[in-house]
């Protein structure tokens, strides 16, 4: 990836900060971008110094949703095998923790991509919505699942059945954001959280991230069940005991991994 590309990728220590930089277009998700971003995701996955990733749009517009034009014609076989899709299981796959840095629209398959990280912090001119039924559409990556797992039932019908925007602060009562700072400070918080995060011992936290996603997918008596194999997987570790060491010299644990 390039400057020039619609997606720009760089590092910070531990965090990597993908930025998609489509802004004549308001960032809008076409296939191309979609796939710029999981290129990303790629190389951040394949980095073992990258331990977490901050996903942002800027500090003006985080993404406006799905370019409509290309899907104007797509029949359904065709939608289903395309790049686009390919894209959002990508998302799904990817291993390591992630922040969503989102401000303005965050609206449609944007929204649903800033769900699909672990947290989104927002700016204070961010605007949520779900607007696809206004084109005949619903939201086909995550947004009726994920908008009624975090706010429930009927608050998701009105986000998507109404077409409901909201703002950052409503969006965060609704359990989408974890919270809302100046628009200035975004990146900044975000990549803050990130290194926060990056800091602790990397397979707790790719195991504890993966028990948290669990707990969408399992029943309680299966995902606990999950969650103790889980633990008993970081009792092996070496990091486990040089937490623990740590703690009690009072001092600060020397990660390594493994």
């Amino acid at each position: 990836m390039t400057d020039d590309a619609p997606v720009l990728y760089e590092t910070h220590d531990a965090v990597a900060v993908v930025t998609i930089a489509r802004p004549t277009t308001r960032n809008a998700l076409t296939t191309e971008v979609l796939g710029g971003v999981a290129a990303a995701y790629d190389r951040a996955e394949a980095d073992s110094e990258v331990r977490a990733l901050v996903l942002t749009g800027g500090p003006v517009m985080f993404a406006s949703g799905a370019d409509v034009r290309e899907l104007r014609d797509v029949n359904p076989a065709s939608y289903l095998v395309s790049e686009r899709q390919a894209a959002w299981a990508r998302f799904a796959r990817f291993g390591k923790p992630t922040v969503a840095a989102v401000a303005g629209f965050v609206l449609g398959g944007g929204c649903e991509l800033a769900l699909s990280c672990d947290v989104v912090v927002a700016a204070d001119t961010a605007v949520f919505g779900q607007p696809e039924v206004r084109l005949g559409l619903i939201p086909g990556a995550g947004g009726t699942q994920r908008w009624a797992r975090a706010a429930g039932r009927y608050r998701a019908a009105d986000i998507v059945l109404h077409a409901t925007t909201v703002d950052a602060w409503t969006a965060a009562t609704c359990g989408v954001v974890t919270e809302v700072v100046p628009a200035e400070r975004l990146l900044a918080a975000a990549i803050d959280y990130a290194q926060t995060v990056a800091s602790f011992a990397p397979v707790a936290v790719r195991l504890a991230r993966e028990a948290v996603r669990a707990a969408e997918e399992l029943p309680v008596s299966a995902a606990l069940a999950h969650e103790k194999s889980l633990l008993a997987t970081t009792l092996a570790t070496d990091d486990h005991r040089e937490g623990i060491d740590a703690f009690l010299a009072k001092r600060s644990p020397r990660f390594a991994g493994r």
